[in-house]
């Protein structure tokens, strides 16, 4: 009989402590994922908190933004490096937070995005889309659009150089970034010169191997990336197909799209569906760099003192946007 490795010991307990902080998002009612959301907003910046993320860079500075869409204003979180003062316009990432097309703000991201707008001297600007189940698809990925193309048309005003544009999201976010990507190709909008897709949900047609052999986790389970996907895609007559590209960006052409950087965790339900799709951008001749992360889980973006072995995926997301953005050398 095989024996599946243990566990490391800091997953372990991160999943202990998730499974007791309260159901999980199968069942969870309206108010209680509104509740979910309120507290999520307003972590207690303990000194566990500040561990687990991460501190925020105090010399990026974090500025408010309201953007122009077509169902009304998208607000957006700027994080704006030392760099972007007085100096020639920077290379600029647009990031999408995770939590499942459900959960998540920009400001839960604040110790990655200044981490990451300091180390790659870039202009991040996360964007606050709408959540399901208030809003099915495709309404987070039109407010994923709108900011997109918005930013492209105005970032010379927050001090960002149009030429030197990316997207960047982790799990949902990572999805939305992979659909920005195509549908700027094929219906207008900025030049995009780079993609970071962090454990990203990009196929929902199909049970792949990961998620039955981590069904149960660690940390996401099956479970809740099927409830994920169904909340996000809605039951009414104009629920999105499956297959339908905007929802699963697998199925779509992925021919001429740009350079990506793609990362997945080891013990991650998602991981094939991120696998799958690096392999399928290399057939359509698009540059890739694929990573897997061993004894990783879902989320180790967010919470880097979970698996030490993936403070590396840091330094490997700097290093490509500096190659493919930021027009300076790669740091050794």
């Amino acid at each position: 009989m095989l024996l599946m490795n243990p566990l490391p010991w800091r997953l372990r307990i991160a999943d202990f402590v998730v499974r007791l902080g309260g159901p999980g998002v199968t069942d969870l009612d309206s108010a209680g994922i509104a509740r979910r959301r309120s507290a999520a907003a307003h972590p207690v910046q303990s000194a566990l908190w500040r561990l687990m993320s991460g501190p925020v860079v105090p010399r990026v500075r974090i500025e408010p933004l309201q953007i122009p869409g077509r169902h009304g204003t998208i607000a957006a979180r700027v994080y704006r490096p030392a760099a972007a003062d007085g100096r020639a316009p920077v290379a600029t990432v647009i990031f999408f937070h995770g939590g499942g097309w459900v959960f998540g703000a920009p400001s839960e991201y604040d110790p990655f995005c200044s981490w990451l707008a300091d180390a790659a001297e870039v202009l991040i600007v996360s964007i606050d889309y709408r959540l399901a189940p208030e809003h099915v698809a495709p309404a987070g990925l039109q407010d994923a659009l709108d900011a997109t193309r918005w930013i492209g048309e105005h970032v010379a005003r927050l001090g960002g150089d149009p030429e030197r544009l990316g997207v960047m999201g982790d799990s949902a976010g990572g999805n939305l970034a992979a659909v920005v990507t195509q549908q700027v190709r094929d219906e207008g909008g900025p030049t995009l010169r780079h993609q970071v897709l962090i454990y990203p949900s990009v196929d929902s047609t199909c049970l792949r191997r990961s998620k039955i052999e981590h069904a149960r986790g660690p940390l996401i389970t099956r479970r809740d990336t099927d409830t994920f996907f169904r909340l996000y895609r809605g039951s009414g007559a104009d629920a999105l197909d499956p297959a339908d590209p905007r929802i699963s960006p697998l199925q779509g052409d992925l021919r001429g799209l740009p350079p990506a950087l793609i990362q997945t965790a080891a013990l991650d339900p998602l991981r094939d569906e991120g696998r799958a799709y690096a392999d399928k951008l290399r057939r359509s001749g698009v540059q890739v760099l694929a990573t897997d992360y061993p004894n990783a889980a879902h989320g180790f973006a967010s919470m880097p003192a979970l698996a030490p072995s993936t403070w590396a995926h840091r330094s490997e997301i700097r290093d490509e946007i500096r190659r493919h953005l930021a027009g300076g050398q790669v740091i050794s």
